[in-house]
């Protein structure tokens, strides 16, 4: 989501040599017919241009919803997993059901793009990223999350610590940027080293894949950036946009 917004990380994967790909499917929370435009995609992309069988996948926000729910019917398919602030469940964002601020309208429409008869049927559902992490980690997939720990509107206790914890259970290799007294936003990271150096460890090969292992966030790890370390002004910042 938002490609013309926060976009140093896909600079920085510019600059190390990937390609960046992105596809518009509206305000559609990850639903079964949004992940069909990305399984068009997809093909697309490999039939077309040639690009990885294995891409890297970047979740913003409540994109979040679409990376991980393509990646949990893809898993072999996926070279890793990179969530900034990323939904992961849609009972804290929209549906503000714990901690969170929630989002009534986005609530009613998340309901509504998943053909959900009321809200209660949503609670129920069991598809939120947070409740589909096996095929990810029996595919191995390597996953890396940035988020601030005073963020209210899409709270880590909800979202990224759970993914964490449920990851790791599993077996799987997931690593943690936390932003120090970072709300939602800004997004991203003032240096975008450490989450390039874990993707390109996770999806190149050869020499240069093992430099970035050497240099990339160790699976388990959880980076503390202090203020100074974080704090910057974003590429690009769309007004009005809250995720």
């Amino acid at each position: 989501m938002f490609w013309d917004s926060f976009q140093d990380a896909d600079i920085a994967f510019l600059a190390a040599g990937f390609h960046v790909a992105y596809i518009e499917v509206g305000n559609t929370f990850g639903s079964p017919e949004a992940l069909k435009h990305f399984d068009a995609f997809y093909a697309e992309m490999i039939a077309r241009y040639g690009l990885s069988p294995k891409p890297a996948l970047e979740g913003l926000s409540r994109g979040g919803l679409y990376a991980y729910r393509w990646a949990c019917s893809n898993a072999s398919k996926v070279g890793a997993i990179y969530g900034d602030a990323p939904v992961c469940d849609m009972k804290s964002w929209p549906g503000g059901k714990g901690k969170g601020d929630g989002s009534p309208a986005d609530w009613s429409a998340a309901i509504s793009a998943y053909h959900f008869a009321d809200e209660t049927e949503m609670l129920s559902f069991q598809g939120n990223p947070i409740d589909a992490l096996a095929p990810l980690a029996a595919a191995d997939v390597p996953v890396i999350h940035v988020c601030g720990d005073a963020d209210t509107v899409v709270p880590p206790s909800e979202n990224t610590d759970i993914v964490r914890a449920r990851y790791i259970k599993m077996g799987g290799r997931f690593a943690s940027i936390v932003k120090r007294g970072c709300a939602h936003h800004p997004h991203g990271l003032k240096d975008m080293t450490p989450v390039v150096d874990f993707v390109t460890a996770s999806c190149a090969h050869g020499p240069v894949a093992e430099r970035a292992r050497q240099r990339a966030p160790k699976p388990g790890s959880i980076l503390i950036l202090e203020p100074a370390q974080w704090d910057y002004v974003p590429v690009t910042s769309a007004p009005g946009l809250n995720l």
